[in-house]
């Protein structure tokens, strides 16, 4: 088979059923060029990207994909093929800034290490306590029964894999509209947003049945 025909997500199960390093040469062909444009416009934040460090922030990326035999990865595994990419910018990102908090730790000596990985995918940047944490994540499943309950509704996979980058992975509408398959404009994006935050508020505002 043509590895370079299969879809992403078909790509990714190829990769993590086959013992063969084909489908991980297509991977990185197809997913390394994303990486490292993520990499450089972040590290843009802090000063004029070395192409050196570039490369080492690159294999650190793919360093956390294929982390405790890619359980990143599997846990993606079936979702909607925008998420792979989503999912992966946002795993480049945090690991620039990763590089740079604990260049900052060992400046302070505070010795700080890195954020979880499905922390970082629920939990604001900002510092929470624990039982903070545990309350975002009973607030994230009670908007994701809301949304589920238009599971019926026309293009509600791709506007739910929106929803869900923009809310919890981070992305922003425009880098959301760039995605392949999305096929929406910025404002098209912003508009869904829009849309599905009224929809989840009219949910949650609904008046219990009386008995």
């Amino acid at each position: 088979m043509d590895l370079e025909k299969l879809s992403p997500q078909e790509l990714l199960r190829r990769c993590l059923s086959s013992e063969t390093e084909a489908p991980w040469h297509e991977f990185v062909r197809r997913f390394q060029p994303m990486i490292a444009s993520v990499i450089i416009k972040t590290l843009r934040r802090w000063g004029q990207p070395n192409a050196s460090l570039v490369d080492d922030l690159v294999q650190e990326t793919y360093v956390k994909l294929c982390a405790n035999s890619f359980k990143a990865l599997r846990e993606i595994e079936s979702d909607y093929e925008n998420a792979i990419f989503g999912f992966i910018k946002v795993v480049a990102s945090n690991v620039v800034q990763d590089h740079y908090r604990k260049s900052l730790s060992l400046k302070r000596g505070s010795g700080k290490g890195e954020e979880d990985l499905e922390i970082v995918q629920i939990v604001p940047a900002s510092d929470t306590t624990f039982s903070e944490r545990i309350e975002r994540r009973a607030q994230l499943q009670q908007i994701d029964q809301c949304l589920q309950a238009y599971a019926s509704e026309p293009n509600f996979a791709r506007d739910y894999a929106i929803f869900w980058l923009f809310h919890r992975q981070g992305l922003t509408a425009r880098e959301i509209s760039e995605l392949p398959t999305i096929q929406l404009s910025v404002k098209g994006v912003e508009s869904t947003l829009l849309r599905l935050a009224r929809l989840i508020k009219s949910k949650l505002n609904e008046e219990p049945e009386t008995q």
